[in-house]
Protein backbone atom coordinates (compact mmCIF):
# COMPACT_ATOMS: atom_id res chain seq x y z
CA UNK A 1 0.00 0.00 0.00
CA UNK A 2 1.89 3.48 -1.26
CA UNK A 3 1.40 6.54 0.57
CA UNK A 4 2.01 8.16 -2.44
CA UNK A 5 -1.25 10.38 -1.59
CA UNK A 6 -0.70 11.17 1.57
CA UNK A 7 -2.75 8.46 2.78
CA UNK A 8 -2.02 6.60 5.94
CA UNK A 9 -0.47 3.01 5.62
CA UNK A 10 -2.68 0.15 7.10
CA UNK A 11 -0.54 -0.35 9.92
CA UNK A 12 3.32 1.11 9.50
CA UNK A 13 2.29 4.79 10.51
CA UNK A 14 0.59 3.59 13.82
CA UNK A 15 3.10 0.07 15.05
CA UNK A 16 4.43 0.29 19.02
CA UNK A 17 8.19 0.25 19.53
CA UNK A 18 7.74 -3.55 20.10
CA UNK A 19 5.40 -4.31 18.45
CA UNK A 20 5.12 -8.37 16.22
CA UNK A 21 4.93 -9.23 12.95
CA UNK A 22 4.82 -12.95 11.53
CA UNK A 23 4.57 -14.13 8.04
CA UNK A 24 4.57 -17.24 5.94
CA UNK A 25 7.94 -16.24 4.80
CA UNK A 26 9.55 -16.19 8.00
CA UNK A 27 10.32 -18.99 10.47
CA UNK A 28 9.45 -16.83 13.81
CA UNK A 29 8.36 -13.20 14.44
CA UNK A 30 9.99 -10.45 14.21
CA UNK A 31 9.92 -7.35 16.80
CA UNK A 32 10.14 -3.80 16.72
CA UNK A 33 8.77 -0.87 14.81
CA UNK A 34 11.88 -0.17 12.63
CA UNK A 35 12.51 -3.63 12.18
CA UNK A 36 9.25 -4.41 10.84
CA UNK A 37 9.64 -1.36 8.48
CA UNK A 38 12.95 -3.13 7.28
CA UNK A 39 11.00 -6.45 6.45
CA UNK A 40 8.03 -4.44 4.83
CA UNK A 41 9.99 -2.37 2.53
CA UNK A 42 12.06 -5.27 1.78
CA UNK A 43 8.55 -7.42 0.62
CA UNK A 44 7.43 -4.04 -1.24
CA UNK A 45 10.79 -4.01 -3.65
CA UNK A 46 10.05 -7.64 -4.88
CA UNK A 47 6.58 -6.40 -6.18
CA UNK A 48 5.91 -4.90 -9.52
CA UNK A 49 2.51 -4.35 -8.44
CA UNK A 50 0.00 -4.93 -5.40
CA UNK A 51 -3.64 -4.13 -5.44
CA UNK A 52 -5.91 -4.13 -2.23
CA UNK A 53 -8.82 -6.45 -2.60
CA UNK A 54 -10.15 -5.89 0.62
CA UNK A 55 -9.80 -3.64 3.81
CA UNK A 56 -12.13 -3.86 6.43
CA UNK A 57 -11.59 -3.24 10.31
CA UNK A 58 -13.80 -5.26 13.26
CA UNK A 59 -13.38 -4.02 16.48
CA UNK A 60 -9.66 -3.58 17.19
CA UNK A 61 -8.78 -5.79 14.39
CA UNK A 62 -8.33 -4.31 10.87
CA UNK A 63 -7.86 -7.18 7.52
CA UNK A 64 -6.33 -6.45 4.69
CA UNK A 65 -6.07 -8.52 1.16
CA UNK A 66 -4.68 -8.06 -1.49
CA UNK A 67 -2.53 -9.44 -4.80
CA UNK A 68 0.78 -8.61 -5.40
CA UNK A 69 3.04 -9.45 -8.93
CA UNK A 70 6.47 -10.44 -8.07
CA UNK A 71 9.43 -9.55 -9.72
CA UNK A 72 10.31 -13.12 -10.40
CA UNK A 73 7.04 -12.97 -12.67
CA UNK A 74 4.91 -14.70 -10.31
CA UNK A 75 2.04 -13.57 -8.23
CA UNK A 76 0.88 -13.75 -4.75
CA UNK A 77 -2.28 -13.17 -2.69
CA UNK A 78 -2.08 -12.60 0.85
CA UNK A 79 -4.43 -11.68 4.08
CA UNK A 80 -2.54 -9.20 6.45
CA UNK A 81 -4.21 -9.32 10.06
CA UNK A 82 -3.73 -6.04 11.43
CA UNK A 83 -4.02 -5.77 15.52
CA UNK A 84 -5.03 -2.07 17.02
CA UNK A 85 -4.75 -1.67 20.85
CA UNK A 86 -7.63 0.69 22.19
CA UNK A 87 -5.39 3.88 21.03
CA UNK A 88 -5.61 3.24 17.73
CA UNK A 89 -1.75 2.00 17.87
CA UNK A 90 -0.67 -1.46 16.14
CA UNK A 91 0.54 -4.24 18.15
CA UNK A 92 0.96 -7.20 15.88
CA UNK A 93 0.80 -7.90 12.57
CA UNK A 94 0.48 -11.01 11.05
CA UNK A 95 0.70 -11.91 6.96
CA UNK A 96 0.03 -14.85 5.38
CA UNK A 97 0.56 -15.46 1.73
CA UNK A 98 -0.24 -17.84 -0.80
CA UNK A 99 0.96 -19.88 -3.25
CA UNK A 100 4.00 -22.03 -1.67
CA UNK A 101 6.23 -21.15 -4.59
CA UNK A 102 5.45 -16.95 -4.72
CA UNK A 103 6.08 -17.72 -0.22
CA UNK A 104 9.18 -19.67 -1.30
CA UNK A 105 10.67 -16.83 -3.83
CA UNK A 106 9.81 -14.16 -1.28
CA UNK A 107 11.39 -15.70 1.33
CA UNK A 108 14.67 -15.86 -1.20
CA UNK A 109 14.66 -12.71 -1.52
CA UNK A 110 14.01 -11.51 2.16
CA UNK A 111 17.16 -13.51 2.93
CA UNK A 112 19.49 -11.86 -0.06
CA UNK A 113 17.93 -8.56 0.94
CA UNK A 114 18.15 -8.86 4.75
CA UNK A 115 20.91 -11.24 5.73
CA UNK A 116 23.37 -9.82 8.16
CA UNK A 117 20.16 -7.19 9.22
CA UNK A 118 18.25 -9.96 10.75
CA UNK A 119 18.85 -13.37 12.99
CA UNK A 120 19.78 -15.86 10.12
CA UNK A 121 17.08 -18.39 12.20
CA UNK A 122 14.26 -16.21 10.61
CA UNK A 123 14.81 -16.74 7.06
CA UNK A 124 13.28 -19.70 5.75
Amino acid sequence: MSNAHEERHPFLDDLTEDAKLTSSVLRGPVVGRETIRKVVDAVGAFYVEQNPTFLGTIGLRTLLEYEAKLTSGGSLNAVAVIDHNPDGTVSRVSVRMDPVDAVVALANHLRSALSGQLPEELFL
